[in-house]
Order: structure tokens, then C-alpha cells, then sequence
């Protein structure tokens, strides 16, 4: 077991994809991880498939079109298999091939792209599931360790600023902008790394979640290195 994974709080850690999606959150546990070592050659799987934007999606019929060793084949199983499992859950995973993500650069007191720390949001009960194959890993931190940037006073006066509107819709408009997703890591914060070929379940914020949503971030990519990203 990750050492980092059993000493937090926020983690809870399960062995089968069962427990994963039937454990509750609680208190302030709001990351479930399905640790897991993989067998199978996940870079080969990577080598052959086609980058045909910054983000592609990869379809079980895109992985089955390819020629692979013995390693290579069980990499695709056991991608093939974590995608069956999430789709009879009732999700609707998405395999997707990253070179990197869009950076949002229209301010310079504050960013929206998935590589500052935020949470996810959704208007209905779900979770957020991913698991990194191949590549740089995604980043989780504590709650008590990060501070909602609009409430950080500097950038909320900025933000005031560029609302110039009713003080009555300054409100609305940081939740229209997703100002509100997105978090300021504390001096003392130690991110987690969510590390490759754990399957995760994260919270999300919606009406009926009992746990604060999981605070976490997309990795800078390593440099001629494509991620390989299951994400629903």
C-alpha cells in the first residue's frame, strides 16, 4: 500500500471494483482509491496509438485495431475491462490520449484550466472516476490545505473589478465563470499524487453530497511523453 495513500484521511482505499463504487464518503474522506499494480506494457499501447488533437478520444474499437505483443494485449484487457465496469455502473467513461490541455490565459490573477487545483460540479448525484495508464498522474490535496481563490481578498477585489456590475450579481457571476472551482493551495500544503494504475472515485460537489468535493489537478505533462487518461 502507497504509504502517502494510508496515512491521509481524505483517502480510503479499497481491493475490488465492487467496494470502490459501493463505499460511502464520509467525514472528511472524499477520495476512494482502487489500489492496483498492472501488469501490461501501457507504454507500447501509447507508441501505437494515433495523437489526432492535443486531446483524442481512443475507442474499445481503436485499441482492438491494434497489433500488440503478449504485454501490449494485456494492457488493452485490462483497459477494455475498466471500461466495461464503469459503463454497466451506469457511467459513462471516456479514454482519452493527451499531449496537454488548454491553459486559460485571459488573466494573471487567476486561472480555470484543469491544471489549477479545482473541483468538479455537477447538478445531479455522480462522482468523478479516473485512472492515469501511462504518463504524468493527477494531484489531489486536503481540504483544510487549500482556500477558494475568490475568497483570498487580493483576488476577489480583482474579480470585483472586472465584474463591474450590481453587487448582487457579483455572485452569480463567479459561479458562471467557474471562479468558484477553483482553490489556492496553503504554503504548508503537501499534494497528493494520485499515481498510475490506481482506479479512483472522487467527489464532486452537488445537493446531495454529505463530504466537502475532493480538491485536485491535472499534471504538467512530461516533456514527449503522451498521457494516457480513463476519466468519467
Amino acid at each position: 500500500m502507497n504509504a502517502t495513500f494510508s496515512n491521509s484521511k481524505q483517502i480510503g482505499t479499497v481491493t475490488t471494483f465492487s467496494e470502490l463504487v459501493q463505499t460511502d464518503f464520509e467525514g472528511v474522506r472524499n477520495a476512494l482509491c482502487w489500489l492496483r499494480n498492472l501488469e501490461g506494457d501501457f507504454k507500447e499501447l501509447v507508441s501505437k496509438l494515433q495523437l489526432k488533437e492535443n486531446i483524442t478520444e481512443i475507442t474499445p474499437k481503436d485499441l482492438l485495431a491494434l497489433q500488440l505483443s503478449e504485454q501490449g494485449n494485456s494492457a488493452r484487457e485490462i483497459i477494455l475491462k475498466d471500461l466495461q465496469l464503469l459503463t454497466d455502473f451506469g457511467a459513462a467513461p471516456v479514454l482519452n490520449l493527451l499531449k496537454y490541455y488548454e491553459r486559460d490565459t485571459y488573466f494573471d490573477f487567476i486561472t480555470t484550466d484543469v491544471y489549477s487545483f479545482h473541483v468538479d460540479c455537477s447538478p445531479i448525484t455522480t462522482d468523478t472516476f479516473l485512472c492515469t495508464y501511462h504518463g504524468a498522474a493527477s494531484d489531489l490535496i486536503a481540504n483544510d490545505e487549500a482556500q477558494q481563490k475568490i475568497l483570498v481578498p487580493e483576488i476577489r477585489q480583482q474579480l470585483k473589478d472586472l465584474h463591474d456590475g450590481p453587487e448582487a450579481e457579483f455572485e452569480d457571476f463567479l459561479k458562471e465563470n467557474y471562479f468558484d472551482l477553483h482553490y489556492q493551495a496553503q504554503p504548508n500544503a503537501t499534494p497528493i499524487n494520485l499515481g498510475v494504475g490506481h482506479l479512483w472515485r472522487l467527489a464532486v460537489d452537488h445537493p446531495t453530497q454529505k463530504v466537502p468535493p475532493c480538491i485536485h489537478r491535472a499534471p504538467i505533462e512530461k516533456e514527449g511523453e503522451y498521457r494516457l487518461l480513463l476519466i468519467c
